[in-house]
């Protein structure tokens, strides 16, 4: 055996170091590019929170840091919801406050001072820069070409289909749920291969922190399932398939049945029965194979056949009986709504309500994903020519995350990593192929020292392997160059100019191009938070609940928690219908000041006016013959707000609010609302119950304070009449059984 010379081994083990070096150097300048870009709303606007959502997660994660992890988590919030209040604890998954919690307490223990509201606003961009490097562990595990994980790190950096939900200040769940989301599956595609107890442990861990971070843990809670499922179908069981994904459904199940909001879930609702159900099919494949060895052939397949009909008509009748019963949950809406988009809009408005729940339209795919959505069919297709166990995975998510993409938007978001993964796996191929260095390979000495009198020598060289042409390579490479550099000046522009501003803050440009900052929101709940009581109670749409506790910190009725149907309906009651309906309404709830968000001025068309009409579906959905959606609309089914709408619209406290001392910013019969195009009548309503207490500058916020029973003005009928109404909820209330609520 030839022995191999020591400079040779050496100078092989310099350029695996040298590569290696070069690799990681590659991913970290990644993992910076991807923090970087989600910068931007801090240097142009400040360090802010965004959104909605996000505010309640600062303030619960405020709370956290002040009182400790326990008193977090028996945590009562008296201040929402009134009079209900929310258990807040159990209403909620903790692992974005506990992990900001954790960093916040770890950087005070090195002694250095940091705001809580920094490392709130700089999480999402800081788990970026993870989730890229996550990235490049699962595609490296598809191909063994290193270029391809590295590409798919770069598109999962920068992609604004993630982007979108992940620049500084979007504190919300999806934080850091994306990166654990694809670190549970590389962690999954590693217990895979390898049929190891310790990697589906983490598997299993990952996946329990996942549960404790966002309720999108059901996509994997069924995807893993369905991967397994797939396999064995396919003839492809393993004792490795059987030990991974027994490791990780035993664990993660009570991983994540330790968080209060789960709780009892995973063994009693429909959205996990497929994990169950697949386990429970796993042991039977499993026993199946044990018996083989002992059973003759003809004989088992009759024993396994007999045994997969009985079992399967056993559990389906099983899960229909408990289903029936109660015992296991039925399918919720939110699920119902995927197969059927227009379920949510006639059975729960409220869920129709939320723009991120609408189908998404074909240009959001192109402007989510640029060039990486016709690089995504290419790499689907690659994984079909070797159609190993993980490729199958990629197969699977493909196809689950391409559907559930198209009928919400919200789901795009898990959409972009295997979007990423099949784009890069593509590229990577391309380039590999076209910048591959291939010389001639010349024929051996022998052949080419034959003797003349022998057959003539057909070639002297070998035939070549790839492309050989240099032009080809060029014209190849320089487009696929050309082509990155404006996927990277396409996803810096959108997350520039569509995703990198504050809700809170709005801006726009003067003639002369100069920016204009419209800091309306701030401005109103500053005012709140100065000049009413601590204790006064705020009423206005639940999109802007988080935002008053948030900011104002006044008490609120509704908010962006949603969990009482009911309660929403009653505001929207409210905001519907006449005065003499809507005050013994206020009245009954403690209501102090009414907010509402009005954009006619300014041309703001995110305001309350074109929120209307789900506020009055909400409301007839609990009292349909008190609210009717047909009155809001004129004869030929028209939604105005000029001299043709109907009298209820014209009547409803919503409209009044809105337009209240309108028309005095115009000039006579010239009042114009700018969302609407619509020239409002010469006449502006008229508000008997209520005062106005405060309007932003640019009139967006408008905040009206609720009279006195007293001071409802001069015609005491009308005093009497609310006193009545009032008197008559006061005795039917106390009809019922009295409930005492204790803290």
């Amino acid at each position: 055996m030839a022995e191999i010379p020591v400079d040779a081994l050496l100078k092989g083990k310099s350029g695996r170091n040298t590569r290696g070096l070069l690799r990681i150097i590659i991913l970290c300048t990644i993992a910076a590019a991807a923090v970087a870009s989600r910068l931007f709303s801090v240097i142009r606007f400040e360090s802010i929170i965004h959104e909605f959502d996000p505010w309640f997660n600062f303030r619960a994660t405020k709370y956290l840091v002040q009182n400790g992890f326990y008193s977090f988590w028996d945590w009562f919030d008296d201040r929402t919801w009134h009079p209900l209040g929310r258990v807040t604890g159990g209403t909620l998954y903790p692992g974005l406050m506990v992990t900001s919690g954790v960093i916040y307490h770890i950087l005070r223990f090195l002694t250095i001072p940091v705001d809580i509201r920094n490392i709130c606003v700089l999480l999402a961009p800081a788990f970026s820069g993870l989730t890229a490097l996550a990235m490049y562990l699962l595609t490296s595990e598809m191909s063994p070409s290193p270029s391809a994980g590295l590409l798919a790190a770069a598109f999962m950096g920068i992609a604004p289909g993630y982007i979108s939900r992940s620049v500084a200040g979007s504190y919300d769940n999806e934080a850091i749920a994306i990166f654990l989301l694809v670190f549970t599956f590389f962690l999954w595609i590693k217990a895979v291969k390898h049929g190891s107890i310790m990697w589906g442990a983490l598997t299993a861990l990952f996946y329990g922190y996942m549960v404790s971070a966002w309720g999108g843990y059901v996509f994997i809670t069924n995807l893993i399932p369905l991967h397994v499922f797939v396999l064995l179908c396919m003839g492809r069981y393993s004792p490795r398939i059987y030990i991974s994904y027994t490791t990780w459904y035993a664990l993660g199940t009570l991983a994540s049945m330790q968080i209060p909001f789960v709780g009892f879930l995973p063994i009693r609702n429909s959205d996990h029965m497929s994990a169950l159900g697949v386990f429970g099919l796993l042991q039977l494949v499993a026993f199946a194979e044990f018996v083989r060895s002992f059973v003759p052939s003809k004989q088992f397949q009759r024993l396994l056949t007999a045994m997969i009909l009985i079992t399967f008509g056993l559990g389906f009748l099983g899960l229909v009986v408990l289903t029936m019963t109660g015992v296991i949950a039925p399918w919720s809406g939110r699920f119902y709504s995927l197969w059927d988009t227009g379920y949510a809009k006639i059975h729960i408005p409220i869920i129709a309500s939320v723009s991120e729940h609408q189908p998404t339209a074909w240009p959001a795919f192109f402007f989510d994903l640029n060039f990486l959505i016709w690089l995504f069919p290419a790499g689907v297709y690659m994984c079909f020519r070797d159609l190993k166990d993980e490729h199958v995975f990629v197969i699977i998510y493909s196809v689950l995350a391409s559907y559930f993409a198209g009928v919400m938007v919200r789901l795009m978001l898990t959409l972009t990593p295997i979007v990423c993964v099949a784009a890069a796996l593509a590229l990577s191929s391309i380039l590999d192929t076209y910048t591959a260095i291939s010389p001639p390979t010349p024929a051996s000495e022998a052949e080419a020292n034959k003797d003349a009198s022998s057959e003539p020598l057909r070639s002297v060289r070998k035939p070549n392997v790839g492309i050989t042409s240099y032009v080809s390579k060029i014209i190849m490479t320089a487009s696929v160059v050309v082509y990155l550099l404006l996927f990277v000046a396409h996803c810096t522009w959108v997350t520039s100019n569509a995703y990198s501003s504050p809700s809170v803050v709005l801006a726009s440009r003067m003639p002369d191009g100069s920016q204009y900052i419209i800091d309306d929101y701030r401005e109103a709940y500053y005012w709140l938070r100065q000049n009413t009581p601590a204790n006064a109670k705020i009423m206005s749409w639940w999109d802007y609940g988080y935002q008053i506790g948030g900011m104002a910190d006044r008490p609120t009725l509704v908010d962006n928690n949603t969990w009482n149907n009911t309660h929403i309906a009653t505001v929207g009651k409210a905001m519907s219908s006449r005065e003499e309906v809507s005050y013994p309404i206020l009245r009954q709830h403690d209501v102090d000041y009414v907010l509402v968000v009005f954009g006619g001025l300014l041309g703001y068309s995110g305001d309350d006016i074109n929120k209307f009409l789900w506020m009055v579906r909400i409301a007839e959905g609990i009292w349909p013959d008190e609210v009717k959606e047909r009155d809001f609309f004129t004869a030929r089914g028209e939604y105005r707000v000029d001299d043709g709408a109907t009298p209820t619209m014209r009547n409803s406290l919503m409209y009044k609010m809105s337009y209240y001392n309108f028309n005095s910013l115009f000039p006579s019969g010239q009042a114009v609302d700018r969302v609407r195009g619509s020239k409002l009548p010469t006449e502006g309503p008229q508000l008997s119950t209520l005062e106005e207490a405060f309007t932003s500058e640019n009139w967006i916020i408008r905040i009206y304070k609720v009279k006195d029973l007293d001071n409802l003005g001069r015609d005491h009928k009308q005093a009497v009449a609310f006193d009545k109404g009032l008197k008559k909820k006061r005795s039917t209330k106390k009809k019922g059984p009295r409930v005492l609520r204790t803290e």
